[in-house]
């Protein structure tokens, strides 16, 4: 029971003194993490997004990348021609000799992507530095841009309630009970 009473003591503390984040109370905060998805290339702020996929999809962020893929998967396959354009240095240029040349059962591909930030499920916390805790432990789930955000728990009185006895409650009128 003192551990309990000790422990909401100082999550008490914490609450009262931690950031607020610009959010109103009642708040908590969760993961806000970033993803790819397709986008609108005459609507969307983004880029091209360059692939293999035979079941195993594969993404070309450099001109190293798709080379050394090809020099992988395609190393029977490799003439002077393809060789050629491997010494060339330049994506663009080497993309469109794949495309038009060695893509005959379409696995290669690029879709226009933009980038989202998304609430990250199931996750949930009363301090941010509980929040922040999880994600430095966590971290390989999540992308690199992974942060802590604060939110409202708008209209939700007893979320609210919750909060505020845990703020403001006196923990030491039970230590005698």
């Amino acid at each position: 029971m003192n551990e309990d009473i000790q422990f909401l003591k100082e999550l008490q503390q914490e609450l009262n003194t931690q950031e607020h984040d610009f959010q109103a109370a009642p708040r908590f905060w969760v993961i806000m993490d970033y993803r790819k998805i397709p986008g609108h290339e005459d609507y969307d702020c983004g880029e091209y997004e360059y692939f293999h996929n035979d079941g195993d999809h594969v993404v070309f962020k450099s001109f190293n990348d798709l080379k050394e893929f090809i020099e992988e998967y395609y190393e029977e396959e490799i003439d002077d021609e393809v060789r050629w354009y491997l010494s060339e240095d330049d994506f663009d240029f080497l993309w469109q000799y794949i495309i038009d040349n060695m893509n005959d059962n379409g696995y290669f591909g690029s879709v226009f992507v933009k980038e989202e930030e998304f609430i990250v499920p199931n996750t949930m916390f009363l301090t941010k530095e509980e929040a922040k805790t999880h994600l430095r432990f966590n971290h390989y789930h999540y992308t690199s841009k992974a942060h802590t955000y604060a939110m409202t728990a708008w209209r939700a009185p007893k979320v609210e309630r919750l909060l505020n006895i845990l703020s403001q409650f006196d923990f030491d009128l039970m230590k005698g009970e």
